[in-house]
């Protein structure tokens, strides 16, 4: 029986050898795995902050985007009323040249009832007359010249067929 109670004596110590040789490397183990843990808990939190840093970032190029488009769209909006006022001031000044320039008569207007040249109404005591050369548009006595015998002729005419008189 001594031998027996040595021989599982023996036995136990080995085993309990044995079961504190795992625990030790259970304990090692599970102190590799915390320390795995805190590591990735803190690429976590790197991550997570890069995001919010990402997302702030993302955020705040589309409001610079956003206010650039919308300045954009301002200095869009300003060219096209500039370039309204421009082509209107061009067709003012377009209409005060009209004929000045123009060797060739204009076109009679549609309306009869205008002069050719000023487009002034013709009433009961401005009198059209009717242009005796190239044109033969309606005029009133303003923008016609007498040409004696021959009637009368728009200023335009007048200034083709005698240069010298400009």
């Amino acid at each position: 029986l001594p031998q027996h109670l040595a021989s599982l004596a023996a036995s136990a110590q080995e085993e309990t050898w044995q079961s504190r040789q795992q625990l030790q490397a259970q304990r090692q183990e599970m102190a590799r795995l915390q320390e795995e843990l805190s590591r990735a808990r803190q690429d976590g939190e790197r991550w997570a902050s890069a995001l919010q840093r990402a997302q702030r970032e993302a955020l705040e190029r589309e409001a610079t985007r956003g206010a650039e488009q919308a300045r954009q769209q301002e200095l869009i909006r300003d060219m096209k009323g500039r370039l309204l006022e421009l082509l209107r001031e061009k067709d003012a000044l377009w209409q005060k040249t009209e004929g000045i320039d123009s060797p060739v008569p204009s076109a009679v207007p549609r309306d009869p009832g205008l002069c050719a040249r000023c487009h002034k109404d013709f009433r009961l005591l401005s009198r059209r007359y009717s242009c005796s050369r190239l044109c033969q548009g309606k005029v009133c006595h303003t923008c016609s010249v007498d040409m004696g015998k021959h009637g009368r002729c728009c200023l335009i005419c007048y200034q083709q067929r005698h240069p010298q008189a400009t």
